[in-house]
């Protein structure tokens, strides 16, 4: 059925739906589009969508229904939605999302846009740098190609420890010698801080918030390899933390089977034992709520964070305290950050052509993409003399789409507290990432799918609890490393690392 389509889908275009772009009014159009982690109540969806259908009307006669996914719905009624094959033209999809833009490209739900881009994108196609549209490319029903558009927003991956300056400068530090310096995992210095911060707030204070699978990242230098275990990663590849870009040998491995990991999961285990680590950060029923709302009462010294630059600014003024960002790692490049938000056309629509149009439109177009992303102008913002915006705050609480999630984010006004250079600085910082020596690989899991389903089975047994301390490595590793390899392991490993050889061949 999915072929069926893709074939008529190219009858249609040679069939001179180009001409009609080229020389022909543009018959009116509506397109459903479907957003992820939005925070939008139906009036204002309707007041803003009002304006942007005006605007689109004008630009390409289509009219916009969205979608507006949030965080706690978006997984399940996506892949409902596809898998009942609803007529949405346009999804939200990641390499970490449940309806995975590579898996589900190569199922055949996205359409191939290689061919289309030129005659229906041709501005978003100059706008995004070579090596993010590198990162979209994936082995997809109709072959090798682009499958969905990248957004080009926080395109490198940089993993910090998130201090809070102002507790630790009340303990006594030099905030500013401390940052300088750095923070390493297994010193002394970094205990005796915890210790300090424990002993001086109290039993029921615990020092390090951690979201488990990006301190064990941050420790140990690895990276993710796309196209692993979607939630669950059991591979992982190692670089050089401040060079990433240095070939150190482009060896994938067993996450779980290397001294790296093992000497991570003590370590983690022993600030457990000593009540650095709250029992609620090594539950997944409670730590993503628990990390969120420790976060804004700042009831913490030391926690991790994937970076994105400007945040320390953002985070300082939402929790009251003096943010800092001390980098554990160099910022670095890869499939994981390159489709970590991306916007794909559905096999299902009607008229895949306009929803091109229209995401070119939206990604080049400062007007229309600072409306769909910040809203209307004396509604959800002001503008300052200085080119800036001012949040209106109740009202912009109405109108919240995720910003990440909308696609070309850096032609968007820069807020007042970014200040007006911000989005100069931005380009710079991402354009000076260092790529992984693997660059756009993706692994094609779909060889190994049965080891790999017995694999998830067993990550979610073991996995967390190791990565958060909340049981003892040495007890418990062994057991989890022998089920890893009862499971399938070593196949998924050889899997992949077999692939990556023929990518670096070329």
């Amino acid at each position: 059925m999915k072929k069926l389509l893709s074939l008529l889908l190219a009858c249609l275009m040679l069939a001179g739906v180009c001409g009609a772009y080229a020389d022909e009014a543009l018959e009116p159009v509506t397109l459903r589009v479907w957003f992820h982690g939005s925070t939008v109540t139906p009036d204002a969806s309707e007041k803003v969508m009002a304006e942007v259908n005006a605007y689109l009307a004008d630009k390409i006669n289509v009219t916009i229904e969205p979608i507006w996914g949030t965080w706690g719905d978006f997984d399940q009624a996506t892949t409902t939605a596809l898998a009942g094959g609803d007529e949405v033209d346009i999804y939200f999809t990641c390499n970490w999302s449940a309806n995975e833009y590579n898996k589900y490209a190569r199922d055949g739900y996205w359409v191939k846009l290689d061919d289309m881009l030129d005659a229906y994108a041709p501005e978003l196609k100059a706008a995004i740098p070579e090596g993010i549209w590198e990162c979209a490319i994936t082995n997809g029903y109709d072959g090798m190609g682009i499958y969905g558009v990248p957004a080009l927003k926080d395109t490198a991956t940089q993993n910090c420890w998130d201090v809070n300056g102002t507790l630790l400068a009340e303990l006594g530090y030099d905030v500013d010698a401390v940052c300088e310096a750095g923070l390493d995992y297994y010193s002394d210095e970094f205990e005796e801080m915890l210790q300090a911060a424990k002993d001086a707030k109290g039993g029921d204070f615990y020092p390090l918030l951690i979201e488990p699978a990006v301190l064990e990242r941050m420790v140990t230098h690895s990276s993710i390899i796309t196209g692993d275990l979607n939630g669950a990663n059991v591979l992982s590849y190692y670089y050089d933390a401040e060079h990433p870009s240095a070939d150190i040998g482009s060896t994938i491995v067993n996450k779980f089977g290397t001294d790296e990991f093992a000497k991570f999961a003590a370590r983690t285990y022993e600030f457990s034992q000593k009540g650095f680590i709250s029992p609620s950060c090594q539950s997944t029923a409670t730590a993503n709520d628990y990390r969120t709302a420790t976060q804004a009462t700042a009831e913490y010294l030391f926690g991790t964070q994937s970076y994105a630059f400007g945040c320390e600014l953002d985070f300082s003024n939402a929790r009251g305290i003096d943010v800092r960002m001390v980098p554990e790692t160099a910022a670095y490049m890869d499939c994981t950050s390159g489709q970590g938000a991306m916007m794909a056309v559905s096999i299902t629509s009607k008229n895949p052509e306009r929803a091109l149009m229209f995401l070119n439109l939206l990604n080049t177009d400062p007007t229309l993409m600072t409306m769909m992303n910040y809203g209307l102008e004396g509604f959800t913002y002001n503008t300052n003399d200085d080119g800036t915006i001012t949040f209106i705050d109740d009202a912009r609480a109405t109108y919240s789409p995720w910003t990440n999630g909308m696609g070309n984010i850096r032609i968007l006004p820069p807020t007042d507290a970014q200040g007006v250079g911000f989005w100069d600085s931005f380009s710079e910082y991402y354009n000076a990432a260092e790529t992984l020596p693997y660059g756009g690989f993706i692994f094609d899991a779909s060889e190994v799918e049965t080891e790999g389903a017995a694999l998830a089975n067993v990550f979610a047994e073991y996995a967390f609890n190791l990565m958060s301390g909340a049981v003892d490595p040495a007890e418990v590793l062994p057991e989890f490393q022998a089920k890893l390899e009862e499971a399938g392991i070593n196949e998924f490993v050889s899997a992949a690392q077999a692939q990556m050889d023929a990518y670096l061949a070329g």
